[in-house]
């Protein structure tokens, strides 16, 4: 499976591969960016379709970050925006795993990208009722992730599905 095959997935095929995926190995992320996709068109309306999404060793352990890129097509290069000057980096999430007595506990096989619970949003900023859930879909590329993005609104509500393949190493820190 490749990641290219995974964006054409209809939704029930990628819940079906969110549901027997296996969580990442923290490790393996951290020290990384992936290059992103979020699968539905209405993102890309919104100028999100296209994102890169990075982990780093922080003091309460791994966690992440976004960078906006460039709106182009899925075979063209993910480029930072703005191209000139160095990323811009948000949306900042805490990473660890799932607990079955945690509200978001939807799938206990995956890692949780909780950015509600990162002190580096500010307490305003609308991010932070994001909730992404991250496995392996298959055992054939450890490097290739699906996720699914929930919004913590009291209730937990579905967004999308996003799919993640390793881009470069970083050794970025804030």
């Amino acid at each position: 499976m490749t990641f290219e095959e995974l964006t054409q997935k209809s939704n029930a095929e990628l819940e079906a591969l969110m549901q027997a995926g296996k969580a990442p190995a923290l490790e393996a992320l951290a020290g990384h960016e992936y290059r992103g996709w979020n699968v539905p068109f209405f993102t890309r309306i919104l100028g999100i379709q296209k994102f890169i999404k990075g982990f780093f060793q922080g003091p309460a352990g791994l966690e992440g970050y976004n960078i906006p890129v460039r709106q182009n097509g899925l075979n063209d290069a993910w480029t930072h925006l703005p191209s000139a000057e160095a990323p811009k980096r948000f949306g900042y999430y805490l990473v660890g795993p799932v607990s079955a007595e945690a509200v978001d506990n939807r799938y206990p096989n995956a890692l949780l990208l909780d950015y509600g619970a990162s002190p580096r949003n500010a307490w305003f900023r609308g991010e932070r009722v994001l909730r992404d859930y991250l496995v392996e879909p298959c055992q054939c590329d450890s490097e290739l992730l699906l996720g699914k993005a929930y919004l913590a609104l009291g209730p937990r509500v579905a967004s999308n599905f996003f799919i993640l393949k390793r881009l470069r190493p970083t050794d970025w820190r804030p």
